[in-house]
């Protein structure tokens, strides 16, 4: 912990290190009390350097021996300071050995080497390997590694690193080793090692090229019959990158290794990544629909990190999207691929929006904004965030929107043909991009380096005598801390038009060829007017069709042409969208009158417009199942806040609510045929169409227990009954506790006895109760102290806290701030045990300025409460000065 001003890191300060280093040869005497590592360094000033002195990154270790070219270093050759190790007057080459100690049982961080239910595991990114030895632990610092794991055999058995075993043994003594090499150059940050009582599920696999790898996928005993969905995950990804990028898996072998204690989704370390059971673990009893989709995807993003990420890297940290905003475009389009059908990416594109605008939609307008390129940090683990990820994707897809899918490919192309095995910056990808397709995209600079979401308004006229359709949009960005003037962006905006009967009119752009009936039209200009020639009637514009912008669009629909869009639109993603612009328009009125005294009464829910748009969506069975569940879904309580100038989260909850119920009772017969009609007998398999089937049905039977009645109560309860399959238990289940059902205890209990040594499955028993209606802080305080929760373990953590401060905003956000005082305590509780995941909680009040004056003060109160706290890591400290500041 650090209780001194933390120092803020500038992208424009960068240097090169002072020495690069070639090989890098570890020991390990694997211990989980005093682990002994051992390491020979070959390093070579860069003469572009200015700095003379060699200095090396260390954390939380004993130093042993420093010995430089063969000769020990005294205590005048080099100082220890504030977690760097500075050598002076070294020579232009030198092979440094270096000797610590570490103490992996008291890692609570789970940054560096630590211990996991008795088995040890790494986590090095983005600074966790400077907690194994002194190194300089920077990403545009890349050597050739090799390995040794020595630790007891019985207890040990496994032991695992980078890259392809070269050789293993006894030593003896009851202990034995294993030595590993990576051919490949890679950062610190990608260097892992795992070792314990762990077994796997192996296949041969021929890539393209006829070469024939190893895949293997290790787990915990007891855990071997839920590893197939990853295997086959890993297997599709494979050939997804082979066939779409030409790129190839380079290693002999490829790992996953799942723990149960792990900060993030997964680690693409080099060969051996390292897994959350959450995104490896799954079978029908345990496994949710989401759980299959989400363990396709993180495989699939770890593994395409093994290019855009290993063979491609980061100079610096500052370059971060560039590989994972790419590497989460790159999965999000492998998952797509894999549904197979084109109302199945649809559906993928809507999900990725909806994560996107529920999320860093807030986080681009509140204090922790900051550029898809940040210009500086204070802790880096802070930055890894949705701005990084998701809205990288959405900047990389642009590219693709704009160059189109064989122009994406090139730039793709070009990118490896110049960077391979390289640190490089985002500006090179975007130059590649560029290069490839004899584009001038400087102005597209702008969406790495500028914060905040724009916003483009449209405006339309048409002229029924020259049968001209103008269409003006006009760009602008509100301001964001450090940023008040923004500079226009190059958006592609991706129109279509339609007629009177619903279908598209073919597009013929004034000064362009016709262009079929969808186009992209490119907004670089605060406004522009496109004329689109031979416009027979007065269309309807289908303006930034599949969401090709993160941008805020502001158009000036009425309902009965949103209604129209919602029936007729052939882009799904604005079919989808004309019918949450329809019912967040709906709510936020109700808001207003829940605001100004209004009780809400039946006749408050007559929706004539959108009761009848849900019952046509509903009855229209030749969708698929999957869209239509997505479509009568309502904004969420996030996303309809995000639209308030000032959020009160008790009239939100209150209006989303007596929506929902109107809407079960107007369409109950509907929602009853679509329950019946969607029903997935047999055997439970979590293919695409079965998953949007449930998702139906179980969208169905949540409206119809907003009624309350016996009829719900007791359909929930059967379906619970009979389930053959996690999804529809947990969704009965989550039915049931949210409603007056009389069973409702006793199926909470009876689910925590048949799953209690499910770990991933008590966390979703935790989840559910966190975020049910009637739970509040003394609830959540009482669930703390149950036997199988822990704060050390941050799936469980997540599980039940995050899960009360995120996902249930009307109780945490009780007007006497018991909620407030309740994450303030277990702010500076996770702090002292695990900064990162304290960190991210942190951030649960960083748009408390946003919030009615009421509950301002004590959401200050807390914030201030806990910058007060003495030891606040930088992790934490970041997130709330930040808060309170901007």
């Amino acid at each position: 912990m650090r209780t001194d001003t933390p120092q803020t890191i500038y992208r424009k300060d960068y240097t090169p290190p002072s020495y690069w280093v070639d090989t890098v040869e570890m020991g390990f005497d694997l211990d989980p009390a005093i682990t002994r590592v051992a390491t020979r360094l070959t390093m070579t000033r860069n003469r572009d350097s200015r700095n003379k002195s060699l200095v090396l990154c260390g954390e939380a270790l004993e130093l042993v021996q420093l010995r430089m070219n063969g000769k020990p270093l005294t205590k005048r050759a080099y100082t220890l300071h504030d977690g760097t190790l500075e050598i002076f007057n070294a020579p232009d080459k030198v092979t440094l050995e270096i000797e610590t100690l570490t103490h992996p049982d008291r890692n609570t961080s789970l940054m560096g080497l630590y211990v996991s239910n008795g088995n040890f595991f790494t986590q090095c990114e983005a600074e966790g390997f400077r907690k194994i030895t002194y190194f300089p632990d920077r990403p545009d610092v890349m050597a050739k590694y090799t390995v040794m794991l020595r630790a007891d055999k019985k207890k040990y058995p496994v032991l695992l690193s980078n890259g392809n075993l070269i050789e293993e043994g006894d030593l003896g003594d009851g202990r034995h080793y294993a030595v590993w090499e990576d051919p490949f150059k890679k950062p610190s940050y990608l260097f892992a090692l795992v070792a314990g009582q762990l077994v796997c599920q192996e296949e041969k696999y021929t890539l393209q090229s006829g070469r024939e790898v190893l895949l293997q996928v290790w787990v915990e005993e007891g855990n071997l019959d839920k590893t197939q969905h990853a295997m086959d995950s890993l297997k599709n990804s494979i050939r997804w990158d082979e066939e779409r990028f030409g790129l190839e898996l380079d290693l002999d072998r490829f790992m996953i290794v799942a723990v149960g204690d792990f900060n993030m989704g997964a680690m693409e370390n080099k060969g051996l990544n390292i897994f959350n059971t959450k995104y490896v673990l799954a079978n029908p009893r345990i496994a949710t629909d989401a759980d299959y989709a989400g363990i396709e995807s993180v495989v699939g993003h770890e593994y395409f990190h093994n290019w855009t990420g290993n063979r491609v890297t980061c100079r610096d940290w500052f370059q971060l999207s560039l590989k994972e905003g790419l590497t989460v475009f790159r999965d999000q389009e492998f998952s797509a691929d894999m549904i197979g059908t084109d109302s199945g990416r649809a559906v993928k594109r809507i999900e990725d929006v909806r994560v996107l605008r529920q999320a860093q939609f807030p986080e681009d307008a509140g204090p922790m904004a900051h550029p898809v390129r940040p210009d500086s940090y204070v802790e880096i683990n802070n930055f890894y965030t949705v701005t990084i990820y998701e809205k990288g994707s959405e900047v990389v897809r642009m590219y693709q929107t704009l160059l189109g899918r064989d122009g994406f490919r090139k730039g793709m192309d070009l990118y490896f043909q110049r960077h391979d095995g390289q640190a490089v910056e985002c500006d090179d990808f975007r130059a590649a991009m560029a290069d490839a397709n004899d584009r001038d995209l400087t102005q597209f600079e702008l969406w790495y380096s500028q914060a905040g979401t724009p916003r483009v308004t449209v405006d339309t006229h048409y002229d029924p005598v020259g049968r001209k359709y103008e269409l003006t949009l006009s760009q602008s960005c509100p301001p964001t801390p450090g940023e008040d003037r923004k500079l226009p962006f190059h958006i592609p905006v991706k129109v279509g038009l339609l007629n009177s009967h619903g279908s598209d009119m073919p597009l013929h752009l004034e000064g362009h060829a016709q262009a079929g009936t969808t186009m992209v039209l490119e907004l670089t200009k605060e406004k522009q007017t496109f004329v689109f020639t031979d416009v027979p009637e007065q269309p309807v514009p289908s303006i930034l069709r599949d969401f090709s912008a993160p941008v805020i669009l502001e158009i000036d629909y009425t309902d009965v042409e949103l209604a129209f869009l919602m029936a007729n639109d052939s882009d799904p993603f604005n079919r989808w969208e004309a019918g949450q612009r329809l019912a967040m328009r709906r709510m936020l009125e109700l808001t207003r009158d829940v605001q100004d005294g209004h009780v809400l009464a039946d006749d408050d829910g007559d929706e004539p417009v959108l009761t009848e748009s849900f019952r046509a969506m509903l009855d229209a069975t030749a969708l698929d199942s999957a869209f239509r569940e997505f479509a009568l879904t309502l904004p969420s309580e996030t996303v309809i806040a995000e639209q308030m100038d000032m959020v009160d989260p008790q009239a939100i909850h209150t209006v989303r609510r007596f929506l929902r119920r109107s809407l079960a009772s107007a369409l109950r017969i509907d929602w009853l045929v679509a329950y019946q009609s969607n029903r997935t007998p047999g055997t439970y398999s979590p293919d695409a169409a079965s998953a949007g089937k449930r998702g139906l049905k179980n969208l169905a039977l949540s409206y119809m227990i907003e009624l309350d009645d016996i009829e719900a109560h007791v359909l929930a309860q059967t379906q619970y009954d009979n389930a053959n399959n996690m999804t529809d238990r947990l969704v009965a289940l989550t039915a049931l506790v949210n409603s007056n059902a009389p069973g409702k205890v006793a199926a909470l209990d009876t689910f925590y006895n048949e799953f209690e040594n499910e770990a991933l499955v008590i966390d979703k028993w935790f989840m559910l109760q966190a975020t049910a209606r009637t739970t509040d802080v003394k609830a959540v305080r009482k669930l703390m102290k149950h036997s199988a929760f822990t704060l050390k373990n941050p799936n469980r953590a997540r599980s039940l806290l995050f899960g009360f401060c995120n996902g249930n905003p009307s109780q945490f956000h009780a007007v006497d701030g018991s909620g407030y005082a309740f994450w303030a305590e277990q702010v500076i509780a996770l702090n002292a045990i695990n900064p990162q995941v304290a960190a991210r909680l942190a951030r649960s009040l960083d748009r408390w300025r946003k919030y009615a004056p009421v509950l301002q003060g004590k959401m200050r109160a807390a914030l201030k409460q806990v910058a007060d706290t003495k030891g606040l890591s930088k992790d934490v400290l970041e997130v709330v000065t930040k808060s309170l500041a901007n």
